[in-house]
């Protein structure tokens, strides 16, 4: 009941309802808190009441609710187009439109949606659950189809055609989307999938939770043994098993392994001198097929291992230890690359800052032109010869990453320069990031030691069992990251491969720019060496990227009945200037919000709480000067979380709207044990 202003606004939580207008069947119901009410005054002006939230109605009954709906459907029929529609009701339930317009908000849907409300498909978008909004290219694309298909491949499933890539890789607004119906469906999947999101992405797992009552995605069975057989193949094809017990008994010599892994990826996908376009592109669709089972087995068996040793401490440990103390033992874990990356970035700020020529050019140049000059050579030697040194090992990296048409860092430095300016800011040892990570990790050690002590005052058995496992989980909690370091590198390698491909179709006027190559598929590529011109297509799509580069709002989940499932927190007892996450990482701290949507050109001052959508790898360098980490998504094992835990800086994720709830500046109290960010009201000075 009331005005619509305190749901713009807002202020409070409205009811929700998602109706099939083809059958009237009311498909999803959710009441919301409604704990601000606005009302009209009869001399005029508004009057805002605090309504008891304990026992929520919905404000519509199920007849209403289907009344709306129709009329709703008649004037999308009249507009013949979705239409945002403003409604009222009086009090004998009669239904008055007040206006309507077209809705310009829908987030596009697959090419291969069903037609049909009646069945229904359920997408989880890739870019959001790795923490980048942004499109990806369509090489880009097309290099994830491919290395999908090399994965399906190992588990005894090979497409059709592997450049395509296996049906349920699909795109939507530039964006990847994996179509995750059949596991919904699958009683192991569905089970499966939720569990990888609860630690991965709290929200996507919440919502599949949500959609499991959906009548159109009821199980169906499916045969066991072949399930049986799908496992059983991988298990053999990677050495899973073998490779996860050799982590969790010798963990040095898996790390080495994992290192001989890097210096065999750095050197994959060799061409021989004068080798053609035409081999240079079949190199780069061997190399994506080819290195994901060997990512698999070199890789993710340590990862595996440091989470299971994790969760049999855990285990071990029972009520001896709360999840806070847990997520101490992860702090300044060792041989993390997305950390070593931070660390080693901090150390060239520490060099640059013994030079006051040197520290005064990087602090008053503009970050673009000291990239233009690192290309030519004519950075002071101390800068740069030290950026050499640490892109020779990390230039393979960028922010959103995982797109193959992303430049990466070797070829732009313009970001890592800025951040380098900023670090100058960071004058006081005690708040030096180096000096953080030794802390955290001493910190965790002497967690380490403490709970292992709580064991064996139970039985000596229990304390050996968790100081092992404990002492495993620290071991091998910073290779979790390993996985994607080693992948970035394949899709840097490929990159390298593509550009002298992107060189001889300008020679042959089928482009207009080497970097184009990146605009064409792999299939459109082999198109364009045998004769095809893709200059007008390329400009077409450079358009709708750019286009797509503004598009605000990405849904981490897409129903093909184009809704988007949400979830609405759980905020009962809460007052309306605290919001609720996931614990992440554990501390409390009280300091100014930096709210950042994108972290080029961005800078943190010390201390300040980075306020984020999500963060990927290339945002953690921020890391190094921030007070506290929120993010609107992810969950405990998402990357920020894994990297504010190394820190030991507090963290809280799955923060639904927390960009648009805090402003940059504002004094929050972030709690990483509890999950609660508080927002002090702002001075009326």
């Amino acid at each position: 009941p009331g005005l619509g202003e305190a749901v713009v606004s807002g202020a409070t939580n409205p009811d929700h309802f998602v109706v099939n207008t083809t059958t009237g069947e009311i498909v999803e119901r959710r009441p919301g808190d409604k704990q601000i009410v606005i009302q009209a005054t009869p001399g005029g002006g508004t009057r805002k009441i605090a309504a008891d939230s304990r026992t929520p109605e919905p404000c519509l009954s199920d007849s209403q609710v289907r009344a709306l709906a129709e009329l709703g459907a008649k004037v999308e029929v009249h507009f013949a187009a979705p239409q945002d529609i403003e409604w009222a009701m009086n009090a004998s339930g009669q239904f008055f439109l007040l206006q309507a317009r077209p809705i310009t908000t829908l987030f596009p849907l697959p090419a291969d949606a069903p037609p049909t409300d009646e069945v229904l498909r359920v997408y989880l978008s890739y870019n959001v659950q790795q923490g980048t909004y942004r499109p990806f290219t369509p090489m880009g694309i097309s290099a994830t189809r491919l290395l999908v298909s090399s994965l399906v491949t190992l588990a005894g499933f090979p497409p059709r055609e592997p450049l395509t890539g296996p049906g349920f890789v699909t795109e939507a607004a530039s964006r990847i989307f994996f179509d995750v119906t059949a596991a919904l469906r699958s009683s192991f999947g569905r089970v499966f999938l939720i569990r990888a999101m609860s630690e991965a992405e709290v929200h996507a797992a919440a919502i599949f939770q949500q959609l499991a009552s959906d009548p159109r995605l009821s199980l169906l069975p499916i045969p066991r043994l072949s399930l049986v057989r799908t496992i059983i193949l991988l298990l053999v094809r990677t050495g899973m098993p073998l490779y996860l017990l050799h982590a969790l008994l010798l963990p040095r010599s898996a790390r080495a392994r994992l290192l001989r892994l890097v210096r065999i990826l750095r050197g994959a996908g060799k061409v021989a001198a004068g080798a053609s376009a035409s081999d240079h592109l079949a190199a780069v669709e061997q190399l994506i097929l080819d290195s994901p089972p060997r990512l698999l087995s070199g890789a993710s068996p340590v990862m595996l291992g440091g989470m299971q040793a994790f969760a049999l401490a855990g285990k071990f440990l029972g009520g001896l230890a709360t999840a806070s103390e847990l997520q101490v033992v992860l702090r300044g874990a060792p041989s993390n690359p997305t950390t070593e990356m931070d660390l080693a970035l901090w150390t060239l700020a520490k060099q640059v800052q013994t030079d006051a020529a040197v520290t005064h050019l990087l602090q008053h140049t503009p970050p673009v032109r000291l990239a233009d000059d690192y290309r030519n050579g004519s950075l002071p030697p101390l800068l740069q010869n030290g950026l050499a040194t640490f892109l020779a090992i990390y230039g393979h990296r960028s922010v959103a990453e995982l797109d193959l048409g992303v430049p990466r860092w070797s070829e732009d430095t313009t970001y890592v320069l800025g951040i380098l300016a900023g670090y100058q800011e960071i004058r006081d040892p005690a708040l030096s990031p180096d000096t953080q990570f030794r802390r955290a990790a001493e910190e965790a050690k002497t967690m380490v030691s403490e709970l292992t002590r709580r064991a064996r005052r139970k039985s000596w058995l229990r304390g050996l069992l968790v100081g092992f496992f404990l002492g495993r989980a620290r071991a091998l909690a910073g290779l979790r990251e390993m996985p994607r370091f080693c992948f970035t590198l394949l899709l840097a390698r490929a990159r390298e491969l593509l550009w002298p491909v992107g060189e001889d179709l300008v020679r042959l006027g089928r482009l207009e720019a080497a970097g184009d190559i990146f605009f064409i598929t792999l299939p459109e590529a082999h198109e364009a060496l045998a004769g095809t011109d893709m200059r007008a297509l390329v400009s077409a799509r450079r358009a709708d990227f750019e286009r797509e580069l503004t598009r605000r709002h990405v849904p981490l989940v897409l129903l093909s009945d184009g809704t988007e499932p949400t979830i609405q927190p759980d905020i009962a007892g809460l007052a309306h200037d605290t919001l609720q996450g996931t614990p992440a990482s554990p501390g409390i701290v009280t300091a100014p919000a930096r709210v950042i949507l994108d972290p080029h050109g961005a800078s943190i001052a010390p201390g300040e709480i980075l306020v984020a959508p999500s963060t990927d790898p290339g945002w953690t360098p921020l890391f190094l000067t921030a007070g506290g980490l929120v993010m609107e998504m992810g969950g405990a094992m998402a990357h920020g979380a894994i990297v504010a835990r190394e820190y030991g800086i507090p963290a809280v994720v799955g923060v639904p709207q927390s960009t648009e709830r805090i402003t940059t500046g504002t004094i929050l109290t972030v709690d990483g044990s509890t999950g609660t960010i508080f927002i002090e009201p702002e001075s009326d000075e």
